[in-house]
């Protein structure tokens, strides 16, 4: 029910985590959105484990990510890249560099952060000057010169020219956020649990685990006690 709801909603954020399970290289995937948290484990990063999820994608969603390429290759309606994974390297890249389109492009980001915290939702639908405003200075920075030298700031420059129609989606569409925080909290108690106790011993416990996370993020979310909510779930098994 969780992955089906999640399948159908207009707005879903992802992201994956390493872990070890018996001792291979593994990732714990997540899809959420306000409502619904979707967890499950997986030997594949790529967009295999998307497909054996979500066969179909997000059709009638805004998927939002970190950039990742497997996420691109996901239907969606549209995509939005994580603005707080884009403001740490231009942190790092003005802190190291000095750079002036860094420092640019950052306050960029900052502003329209910013913008986004104003609009109401009809700016979202309308002409709105500062929308407007950000998006003519993010075409701007895309056609200045950067000083091919810096090659880490230089392939920065080209992957936001290459994914540039999904970096300020959030300013069109007001349920969609501007960073991918819902989703890094979300698969956050894998790295709790391997830093306690370790690794998973069996796809079967990850799995186990992954469900357990889906469920309490879930029920959470929708303002359900936890345990309850488990209760519930072993009553429907049990009658079953």
């Amino acid at each position: 029910m969780i992955k089906e709801k999640i399948a159908l909603s207009k707005v879903v954020g992802t992201d994956e985590t390493g872990c070890k399970i018996n001792g291979i290289k593994s990732w714990m995937w997540a899809w959420q959105n306000d409502l619904a948290t979707f967890i499950a484990p997986s030997f594949n990063r790529g967009f295999a484990t998307i497909q054996s999820n979500f066969e179909f994608g997000f059709s009638n969603a805004v998927l939002v990510h970190d950039c990742w390429k497997s996420h691109f290759k996901t239907t969606a309606e549209n995509h939005q890249i994580c603005i707080a994974h884009l403001l740490r390297e231009l942190n790092y890249f003005v802190e190291v560099h000095k750079d002036p389109w860094a420092i640019n492009f950052r306050q960029l980001l900052f502003d329209s952060l910013e913008t986004k915290h104003k609009m109401t939702q009809e700016n979202y639908y309308n002409n709105h000057p500062p929308k407007d405003a950000i998006l003519k200075r993010f075409g701007t920075l895309l056609s200045q010169t950067i000083n091919e030298k810096i090659k880490d700031l230089l392939a920065f420059f080209k992957r936001m020219t290459k994914y540039k129609d999904y970096l300020f989606n959030f300013l069109h569409y007001p349920d969609v956020p501007a960073d991918n925080n819902g989703s890094e909290r979300a698969i956050r108690n894998v790295k709790v649990k391997q830093k306690i106790s370790g690794q998973f011993k069996s796809f079967q416990g990850a799995m186990n685990f992954a469900i357990l996370r889906s469920i309490t993020d879930t029920a959470i979310k929708n303002r359900q006690g936890v345990l309850n909510a488990l209760l519930v779930i072993a009553q429907l098994e049990v009658t079953d």
